[in-house]
């Protein structure tokens, strides 16, 4: 399940993702001045975010060819393809599942306690809700109220530091 791609957008990026190899983690569109900023993350399928510069170079030209084609968007735009990258976007169920144990940065839909925006631990991700421990306790939020969320390498973490010292 994708969170918030449009039907007509997922259209044209999919096969080309895919035959490439590639599976769509998130697709966003926002206007600017004067111009639409089209931005569009591919993971591989293991989601080691192994995706090459030149992969995505070609997936742009292709996504570009089929936006024109279908005259997605009138007037001028910029389209981005990238990788996950090490503060990896979480636009899928099944990214939350790959990341489970990570830190987290969440925004929601509508507040929960006051507040839109959590960052915490990832403990699980069930049922479609995301258990995420807090300093105090732990919220649960249903995949569907996530606004925004992302997953921080964890440069600091134990198995590292280990490996370091030997």
């Amino acid at each position: 399940m994708y969170r918030d791609i449009s039907p007509a957008l997922l259209h044209v990026i999919e096969p080309v993702a895919s035959s490439h190899g590639f599976e769509i983690v998130d697709a966003s569109v926002k206007q600017g001045r004067g111009r639409t900023h089209v931005q569009v993350v591919l993971d591989t399928p293991q989601g080691d975010g192994h995706v090459t510069l030149g992969a995505c170079a070609g997936v742009s030209r292709e996504i570009g060819t089929g936006l024109d084609a279908d005259d997605l968007f009138p007037g001028a735009y910029t389209l981005e393809v990238c990788s996950p990258g090490v503060d990896r976007a979480l636009g899928r169920e099944v990214d939350f599942e790959r990341v489970v144990g990570r830190e987290v940065q969440l925004e929601t839909r509508e507040r929960i306690g006051g507040r839109r925006r959590f960052k915490g631990r990832l403990a699980a991700f069930e049922g479609g809700e995301a258990h995420v421990e807090l300093e105090s306790d732990c919220l649960r939020i249903p995949f569907s109220g996530i606004e925004s969320a992302r997953a921080f390498y964890p440069f600091d973490s134990p198995s590292r530091a280990e490996e370091a010292e030997h």
